[in-house]
């Protein structure tokens, strides 16, 4: 291989990482700013460790990223020093915490799609990415477990509960589509062995939201699927308001550590 053909292929590995870490940065960031502000304690503290472990799975992937790109990046960078158009994450993770219906919504959704995921990630030819597969496939089995309770909680509950929980599945739902619109990078990493097919995560993730939804007696069949392009760095207004408060550190006091 010459050094151009390396360059290229640790490219395409450092935007694969990066579709891989911007989805749980944002969404662990969602779930920071409800720390302190769950209907109960002991949802609040299961929502703030939900967010840590998200954030434990993100640096690893950056810190590989970091290893791969080379030069001065570290993880700290790749996390806060790009500008909106250079994140990969999905809009679904983007949407913000309207309400307890719309944060287990958009939770459960995730979980149904990142369990799977990780599942065929752990069979990677990159040692390094199926270790941190391994790693946080427990934890993403616990998200999907307590995610997928509470949407049956609030979907099966009161004609509220029930209400509010179908708003926001009306409104989240969508934006899955994305997560099956396979990418260039995608493709190849797949190609290569190192990433998912996102086709068989597609069906896993189809079970399972069929099962959890029809048990919370909710629909959602008819419901029109969004043309997002997040992973492409086209993002909602709300990933501004994300990256305003969540780079705000780095870029006030450049290159400061803990």
């Amino acid at each position: 291989m010459t050094d151009q053909q390396t360059a290229n292929s640790d490219n395409k590995l450092y935007e694969y990482l990066l579709m891989l870490g911007d989805n749980s940065m944002i969404l662990g960031h969602r779930l920071s700013e409800l720390c302190g502000h769950g209907p109960t304690l002991e949802t609040d503290i299961a929502l703030t460790n939900m967010s840590l472990d998200l954030f434990g799975q993100v640096r690893s992937y950056f810190q590989l990223a970091a290893k791969v790109k080379g030069g001065e990046s570290t993880e700290d960078s790749i996390a806060f020093l790009r500008y909106e158009r250079d994140y990969r994450n999905t809009l679904l993770v983007e949407q913000p915490n309207t309400h307890f219906g719309y944060v287990i919504g958009r939770q459960f959704l995730f979980d149904a799609f990142h369990f799977p995921l990780l599942q065929q990630l752990q069979k990677s030819k990159n040692t390094d990415i199926a270790a941190i597969a391994h790693k946080s496939i427990k934890e993403s089995a616990y998200h999907l477990r307590f995610s997928s309770e509470w949407v049956k909680r609030l979907g099966a509950g009161t004609a509220e509960s029930h209400e509010k929980m179908q708003e926001a599945i009306n409104h989240l739902f969508p934006f899955t589509n994305e997560f099956f619109v396979e990418s260039n990078i995608e493709r190849e990493m797949k190609e290569a062995g190192i990433g998912a097919d996102l086709k068989l995560v597609e069906e896993q993730f189809t079970q399972k939201v069929e099962q959890v939804l029809a048990d919370a007696t909710m629909e959602y069949k008819e419901l029109k699927p969004r043309m997002a392009q997040g992973k492409q760095g086209l993002h909602s207004e709300q990933l501004g308001f994300i990256l305003s408060n969540f780079q705000y550190m780095q870029r006030a006091y450049p290159n400061m550590q803990w």
